[in-house]
């Protein structure tokens, strides 16, 4: 094609760079602290990427940009990668992550960055780093990575179109956000601010049960089927469930104490718990709101890997409402969590339809007309 020309991630970058060595915090002192299980999600949620100590020139020398292109090293997420968009702070990016940044002269870095998003990254991934017990691969390998670039132009266009069905995939995201903050704010009031004193002290496992998750391998996951969930959210798919939908997991180890809701069936990993209620809630979305105030991540019990101790989370002193406040809070919260889903099925499709485009984009089956 006119204009199409064949290179390799590493001829598009003005530098590649290993990240920084150091130990997280969240005390929020210290740049951002950019790891491998912050971009495992589809999307970087900056509000829960930890900080961490770092000097001036160490901040001068890791310091992300804007249009710098992330990418995992090391074991089972060897190639997740992630764009950096939406800075707000000084970040810089941990050691098992590779920084590469793309020349602008050369590259759009938005077009790279939907590239590396593209069945054929993962596959060329898969062929260099998946062979072993413990997957991995260099910052030259994962640069030899070939695809077709195309004008500036038509590679601006093309991000263009891509990065439209980004937009509205974030703005239903912050939608979400919203809707799911007012539920926040609504439960604080009715059942923090507002609880009364002739309410039940007791213990949230009165409410609630704890149990683990099973055990996945990678290569038994089928990447379609029911979500699967670890410690930060679905990590993949796969052909069977374990727990009916809708239900809460909880994170056990790595990211620790993330509560997360799920409408449909799903199998939770062994990095995980999964909720079963003791009390009658439709949906549970009590059950949901009242462990988002829990402070979990302060539960931690292990030195090397953080984890989540069960009994002690279910020691956690709680007030217990009455049955009839319980019910009409989850009535009135229902609308919220039904926009809230609506909004995540168009974000499914809308996906999909970003995930068709992709490669017929990319390899120029399809051609962006350049204004």
């Amino acid at each position: 094609m006119s204009g199409w020309k064949n290179t390799c991630l590493a001829d598009v970058c003005s530098d590649i760079s290993y990240g920084y060595t150091a130990s997280a915090n969240q005390n929020g002192v210290g740049p951002k602290f950019l790891r491998i299980t912050d971009i495992v999600p589809k999307r970087i949620n900056w509000n829960e990427v930890p900080n961490c100590l770092a000097s001036e020139k160490d901040i001068e020398k890791y310091k992300l940009k804007e249009g710098d292109i992330v990418i995992a090293r090391t074991g089972a997420t060897t190639g997740y990668n992630k764009i950096i968009k939406n800075l707000e702070h000084d970040a810089v990016y941990a050691s098992y992550l590779i920084r590469y940044e793309i020349n602008k002269n050369l590259a759009c870095p938005e077009y790279v960055g939907h590239i590396l998003q593209s069945s054929s990254w993962y596959d060329y991934v898969d062929a260099i780093a998946g062979g072993s017990a413990q997957p991995g691969a260099n910052a030259k390998q994962l640069g030899s990575f070939e695809f077709q670039l195309p004008t500036i132009p038509e590679q601006e266009a093309i991000a263009a179109v891509l990065s439209s069905l980004d937009d509205k995939i974030d703005l239903l995201h912050r939608q979400n956000k919203t809707l799911e903050t007012m539920a926040e704010t609504l439960f604080r009031q009715w059942f923090i601010e507002e609880a009364g004193e002739d309410w039940d002290e007791g213990r949230l496992g009165d409410v609630i049960e704890l149990h683990y998750g099973k055990g996945l391998k990678t290569e038994e996951r089928a990447g379609r089927g029911y979500p699967v969930v670890g410690s930060s959210g679905i990590v993949d798919h796969h052909t069977e469930f374990l727990v009916k939908g809708p239900g809460i997991v909880i994170g056990r180890k790595g990211t620790l104490g993330k509560v997360i809701y799920l409408w449909d069936n799903f199998y939770p990993i062994d990095t995980t718990y999964y909720v079963k209620s003791n009390v009658e809630s439709a949906g549970l979305l009590y059950e949901y709101f009242l462990l988002k105030t829990i402070g979990f991540e302060d539960m931690n019990t292990d030195s090397a890997v953080p984890g989540l101790n069960r009994d002690i989370a279910l020691s956690t002193e709680i007030r217990i409402p009455p049955e009839d406040k319980l019910h009409a809070f989850n009535e009135l919260v229902a609308d919220f969590v039904g926009k809230l889903k609506t909004n995540r099925d168009q974000i499914l499709t809308l996906e999909k339809l970003r995930d068709t485009l992709l490669p017929k984009l990319m390899s120029g089956e399809v051609r962006v007309k350049i204004a």
